[in-house]
């Protein structure tokens, strides 16, 4: 492991390569940044990369397909008070989790300001809303697939529409459902005050934070190349 240079009795870092290898040797933080924050960044990266790889998929299938694709307008349409609304469900799903992301933002800043009952709340709120999303799509599954539509066929045009549909908004539900768990088990931490007895470190706060973030910015892309276009 490189030495730091001595200066006036205080550690400085070395200029270079030896300052990149002194930094990664110390086995706790890179360049400033907490090994936890450090790896959920390159999880997401990697996340990222999976999501482009099924939204490029789809926008291939799509444009090279020769029947013709369903309108998501009626395919996801809902009647309310007798009339048919576009999109309803949907709408309804996008506001929720965007919602969530508001919360999750306070949930961040109490835990900053180590208020421990509101950190708590504001992160159970987020779950709260991340479960009515996730049982709003599994709804939406449902009413799909009880009008026909399946990962190999289509009664409302090309069968490739089935397979894309389930397989982004599955594999996002998935995210979401992960994610719902994992912020009540940091929640239930901040209740009983287990971070407080680490030093008072809200840090996971944000941690967590940043994958609901992701996750919600996902559903916008969804949102915006599955049932807009």
């Amino acid at each position: 492991m490189s030495e730091a240079v001595m200066e006036s009795g205080a550690a400085v870092e070395p200029d270079g390569t030896a300052g990149v290898v002194n930094d990664f040797a110390r086995d706790k933080q890179v360049f400033g940044m907490p090994w936890g924050k450090a790896m959920m960044w390159i999880f997401l990266l990697s996340d990222t990369f999976i999501f482009s790889c099924f939204l490029v998929g789809y926008m291939s299938v799509r444009i090279a397909t020769t029947d013709p694709w369903p309108n998501p307008s009626e395919v996801f349409g809902l009647t309310a008070f007798g009339y048919d609304v576009p999109l309803l469900l949907i709408a309804i799903m996008t506001f929720v989790l965007i919602t969530s992301s508001g919360t999750m933002a306070l949930a961040v800043n109490m835990g900053y300001r180590k208020n421990r009952k509101a950190t708590f709340w504001l992160m159970v709120a987020t779950a709260a809303l991340g479960a009515t999303f996730v049982g709003m799509q599994a709804f939406e599954w449902t009413k799909l697939i009880m009008e026909g539509v399946r990962p190999w066929e289509n009664p409302f045009g090309a069968a490739q529409f089935g397979s894309s549909f389930f397989m982004i908004t599955g594999f996002h539900g998935m995210h979401v459902s992960a994610g719902v768990i994992y912020l009540l088990v940091v929640a239930n931490r901040v209740r009983n005050g287990f971070y407080e007895r680490r030093g008072g470190n809200y840090e996971i706060v944000e941690i967590a934070g940043l994958y609901w973030h992701f996750v919600d910015l996902v559903w916008v892309f969804i949102f915006a190349f599955f049932y807009l276009w």
